[in-house]
């Protein structure tokens, strides 16, 4: 990873860790993260995954419902806040809580069935993150990211220290099939009307 995307990362990583207590509002909950986890919860449970990595986990709420709502022989939520994963240990002791950046997760080759994120991926160092996801997934391993993508294409101004990038879902398949992905599904976030102002977009790969 770059000096520059390391510093920012690690800016955002402080952000994240003093704005953790707010994450849990049952409004921003309900209203803006459940939707792309009940899209990925969708996909591991049609994918039948039994070991599985929430990625950029934050304060749990996903990782936690994983491993009530599906059972997984092994679930990991992993998350470079520590005030993130402060609060995600108090929901859960079976889940085991990782601190670490998605470019450099702490799992043997091939020792996974799912990796997900949600909400998170457009702070990643996007080609690295994919293709640290590819080496820890086992062949016919499941990848799921759900991110912000615009539905227009906006011309943007080239930055190094761009805190974010959302790409748009033909540069989102670009990323997955160059890290070794072959794309099975992508599709907008389903949302009630009054949240679509949010604009998100969830794509699906297997390893092959």
């Amino acid at each position: 990873m770059s000096a520059p995307r390391r510093t920012l990362n690690n800016a955002v990583t402080g952000m994240w860790s003093v704005l953790s207590p707010a994450y849990d509002l049952p409004f921003l909950q309900h209203w803006v993260y459940r939707p792309p986890h009940d899209e990925v919860i969708a996909q591991l449970r049609a994918h039948q995954s039994r070991r599985i990595a929430d990625i950029a986990c934050g304060t749990g709420v996903l990782s936690a419902r994983i491993d009530r709502e599906l059972d997984p022989d092994e679930i990991y939520g992993v998350d470079m806040s520590d005030g993130m994963l402060t609060q995600a240990r108090a929901k859960s002791d079976r889940v085991h809580w990782l601190r670490s950046p998605a470019e450099q997760l702490p799992f043997d080759d091939d020792a996974l069935d799912a990796v997900v994120t949600t909400s998170a991926f457009h702070f990643f160092d996007q080609p690295a993150a994919l293709r640290e996801f590819h080496r820890v997934l086992a062949p016919g391993g499941l990848v799921a990211v759900a991110t912000l993508s615009a539905r227009q294409h906006l011309v943007q101004v080239p930055s190094r220290w761009k805190p974010q990038h959302n790409p748009p879902p033909e540069e989102m398949r670009a990323l997955f099939e160059d890290a070794g992905f072959t794309i099975s599904d992508q599709h907008r976030v389903r949302r009630p009307i009054w949240t679509q102002i949010i604009s998100d977009l969830i794509t699906v790969g297997t390893k092959s």
